[in-house]
């Protein structure tokens, strides 16, 4: 029997090295697309600082107070990306991310800025004429290509997912072994931490300015929507049954994570509420029971019963898929 040959190179060892050099080379790949795309977002950041920050603050165009309410801590952010990219370059890559994760605090300054930076934008262009000229013009820029301040203001709330995405591919590529595999791991936790704060932020945000569109949508002040814990889910209209084959009715129905608001249009020609709604009634959804009554297959839409302590509903929609998703989030808002 022929002596089995030693492990060399093309022998069993090889297999063993491919995982890394395969790692290795993902790394890399990662890192140089990543400092490719920081460059790219910095330019976008120094953009707003040198046109837009620097000028506001030496022409005094806006005062202080609207000028951080509107750009909170850009430069700081700038600075940071500034960082990350000269040590992203030179390929020192957890030194880099290691200085900015304790930086990641400005993003969730940010975000927590970033709804009162659009009203004050809002509210400089319409009421501000100076500045309303000086954004117009700057945006004119060839640099801008054609972007508006309002384009740009989100690219931190943007970034931020990108870096969780590098850092999960860093991460990863890594051997567990690796001396560097702790430290990458520690800043991925962080990052992942602000980005779902982020994501908080937002949502509570959104659900805000939800909030507030519908309360204005309402004919007076007697129904209020705000509420703690509340959450808007959705809208739109549905046909109610009556019970005792009377006519049936289209109405304007506004979801919430706790109550159904049933409404009516208020009359087109009203001097003042044509575009209104009249609540008719608040349902609380804890003393709810839903049921389908017909619409289980995909049929032209279907029939929902909704049973509170001294109330019943008939809730019909024509649409397959607007009846799916109505039952749907009723059926989430009850559990």
């Amino acid at each position: 029997m022929a002596a089995l040959a030693p492990a060399g190179p093309g022998g069993s060892g090889a297999p063993a090295e491919e995982p890394r050099a395969r790692g290795e080379r993902e790394r890399r790949r990662a890192a140089r697309q990543t400092a490719a795309a920081e460059r790219r977002y910095l330019e976008r950041l120094e953009l707003v600082a040198t046109f837009f920050v620097a000028i506001l603050k030496a022409k005094g165009t806006l005062k202080p107070a609207a000028l951080e309410a509107l750009f909170g801590p850009w430069e700081s952010l700038c600075s940071a990306s500034r960082t990350l990219v000269f040590h992203l370059e030179r390929g020192h890559l957890a030194l880099g991310l290691e200085g900015f994760r304790h930086q990641l605090v400005l993003y969730s300054q940010y975000a927590e800025n970033f709804a009162q930076a659009k009203k004050t934008l809002q509210k400089q262009v319409r009421k501000n004429k100076s500045f309303a000229r000086f954004k117009k013009l700057q945006e004119t820029r060839p640099e801008f290509k054609g972007c508006r301040l309002e384009d740009l203001l989100p690219l931190p709330l943007q970034r931020l997912p990108q870096y969780k995405g590098f850092l999960e591919d860093l991460v990863e590529n890594t051997l567990p072994e690796s001396s560097e595999f702790e430290q990458l791991t520690g800043v991925l936790k962080s990052v992942t931490e602000v980005f779902h704060q982020v994501q908080k932020v937002s949502r509570f945000h959104e659900n805000s300015c939800q909030m507030s569109r519908v309360q204005k949508l309402l004919k007076g002040q007697k129904m209020q929507v705000f509420a703690s814990g509340r959450w808007y889910l959705r809208e739109g209209w549905l046909m109610v049954v009556p019970p005792k084959g009377e006519e049936v009715q289209r109405r304007m129905f506004f979801l919430f994570s706790d109550i159904l608001l049933v409404t009516k249009p208020c009359h087109p020609l009203h001097p003042w509420n044509s575009h209104r709604f009249a609540c008719q009634a608040a349902y609380p959804l804890s003393q709810c029971t839903l049921t389908k009554v017909f619409g289980h297959t995909q049929s032209q839409g279907g029939l929902l019963s909704l049973s509170f302590p001294h109330k019943k509903l008939l809730l019909m929609s024509c649409d397959q898929q607007d009846f799916n998703e109505w039952h749907q989030n009723l059926e989430t808002a009850i559990r």
